[in-house]
């Protein structure tokens, strides 16, 4: 099982969105030496929405041949059409992946039998170990934990990532699953809590600016020491509101820049962050020591 501190990977870009190559090489190395215990490539995060599938693949292909089997890629591979996420999880596959991690249909609203069949559909078209993602506050859809326990009855869909940031969702899913299914949050405010009651780390925005703190954090988490849990994510606290104070990734891009990790850019429709966030984006990085 992956556990642990899985950073949802920015994907650097210039400033006319063109992807940075250099930049997202160095970003591989920087989270390995880190101590981060997975990558997701082409995330939320990571933009997936206007990348085009060329670039997803591509980008998903360059961060495995990178991290060269030193900690787990994760693929985000999901899409609002079950073709395409076929497609794009078989390419995830063939890149050598170890994971892919699929979104909930966005925007089509399907019902719980639709996302089972979804789901379902695409374990059966690809072997390759898959991740349900549920967020719905993005995409208008919430995987309720009974389709969960329906899904993780297959034997390659492994785990859900669960940022809906409702805490009794962890003891929910575990009744309906097994042992061996993992329960991923989603959530950076939560994160520690979610890992107390029984979580098996944490899939983050937070450890892109963080990530030596954030990985401490969930591991003393999961291991039950929340004392030490408390301490560290005390530090982290402001991270985990101050990234979202603009539309993810927005602030976190403009945090990673502001640390010389890369450059200045993203696409729109997302915008750079506004000079007014700047201030309350810096005091937070200063709170947890890494500026």
């Amino acid at each position: 099982m992956i556990q642990g501190s899985i950073v949802a990977l920015v994907t650097p870009m210039d400033k006319s969105g063109v992807i940075d190559t250099d930049s997202l090489a160095a970003l591989c190395e920087f989270h390995i030496e880190q101590g981060t215990d997975a990558l997701v490539a082409v995330g939320t995060t990571g933009e997936s929405a206007t990348l085009n599938d060329e670039e997803h693949c591509r980008v998903v292909k360059f961060v495995v041949d990178k991290v060269a089997g030193r900690i787990p890629v994760i693929a985000g591979t999901g899409s609002n059409s079950t073709a395409e996420a076929i497609n794009l999880t078989r390419k995830a596959k063939e890149a050598g992946a170890d994971a892919c991690l699929i979104v909930t249909p966005y925007y089509n609203k399907p019902t719980q039998e639709g996302l089972y069949l979804h789901h379902k559909a695409i374990a059966e078209a690809v072997d390759i170990p898959q991740i349900l993602y549920n967020v719905p506050g993005r995409t208008a859809c919430d995987m309720l934990p009974e389709t969960i326990g329906r899904l993780a009855k297959i034997t390659n869909i492994i785990g859900v990532k669960e940022a809906t940031g409702d805490l009794n969702r962890v003891q929910q899913i575990r009744d309906l699953t097994s042992a061996n299914f993992a329960i991923y949050t989603g959530d950076d405010a939560s994160s520690r809590k979610f890992c107390l009651l029984g979580g098996n780390g944490s899939i983050t925005v937070t450890g892109n600016v963080a990530p030596r703190l954030v990985h401490e954090m969930i591991v003393a988490a999961i291991a039950g020491d929340a004392e030490k849990a408390a301490e560290i994510d005390q530090k982290l606290i402001g991270l985990h509101s101050s990234l979202f104070v603009q539309s993810n990734p927005i602030p976190v891009k403009w945090a990673v820049a502001e640390m010389g990790l890369m450059k200045e850019g993203i696409r729109l429709p997302l915008t750079w962050l506004s000079e007014d966030c700047f201030e309350i984006v810096r005091a937070t990085m200063r709170q947890a020591g890494v500026i």
